[in-house]
């Protein structure tokens, strides 16, 4: 049973692959490619055109692979296509990237007849996603912490030193990222790398640099790994 269940349903003889099985395999691949696409969705920030074009990624290839169908010419030529789309697309985050080499592996399996692993081997990488999307494995907690802070002041404060023993009651760490000045040369503008000790203090602490700064503009952002990270 298990046997011919995975057994590929393409003989090694065929050169003419039958409409019931071209039709099986691309339902297969779509399937597949829905569950995937549903996977990947689950908390994570995504595009609606990436999950559509996720989902039909797998019947694409899978198509792509029937009709090579053993030739060696044409499958080096398919291979070049598909690296052409990498300097057609802007970089995306090691997850996705991972994402399509997962859909595309899937109809590749399709492609070459062996549905029952295509279904298996997709369903163990599915399962997989999910739980490490459940568990969150990988996330560091001191990103909660890590904040832009740009602080405006007058120009006759002298920035050197005006606020360390701020950073020294607030933060674990700092650095100076920039320094420009704003208003035709009335107002400086710093910009500073904080690590905070405690997020819940971050109301205090910008209230202690207003009443330093003369109560001009202090604004604080989350550091965030920008997408073309791996």
């Amino acid at each position: 049973m298990l046997n011919t269940l995975f057994s590929g349903i393409f003989s090694s003889t065929t050169e003419t692959i039958a409409v019931p099985q071209f039709l099986l395999c691309i339902a297969v691949a779509l399937v597949i490619g829905i569950f995937l696409a549903a996977v990947y969705s689950y908390k994570t920030k995504y595009t609606k055109s990436f999950v559509v074009t996720l989902a039909l990624l797998p019947a694409v290839v899978c198509v792509v692979i029937m009709m090579v169908n053993g030739n060696v010419g044409a499958g080096v030529a398919v291979a070049g296509a598909f690296s052409l789309v990498r300097f057609r697309s802007v970089p995306g985050t090691a997850k996705e990237i991972g994402t399509i080499f997962l859909a595309m592996g899937a109809g590749l399996i399709c492609g070459m007849g062996y549905l029952g692993y295509a279904v298996l081997f997709s369903l163990i990488l599915g399962i997989a996603m999910f739980i490490l999307n459940k568990v969150n494995i990988g996330a560091d907690k001191r990103l909660e912490q890590d904040r832009i802070l740009k602080i405006t002041i007058p120009e006759d404060l002298n920035y050197t030193g005006a606020f360390d023993d701020l950073f020294e009651k607030y933060t674990e760490k700092y650095e100076t990222v920039s320094v420009r000045t704003a208003n035709m040369g009335s107002l400086f503008k710093l910009t500073y790398n904080v690590t905070l000790k405690n997020p819940n203090d971050e109301k205090d602490f910008i209230d202690d640099l207003r009443c330093r700064n003369g109560n001009l503009e202090i604004s604080m952002a989350r550091q965030e790994i920008t997408n073309n990270e791996l």
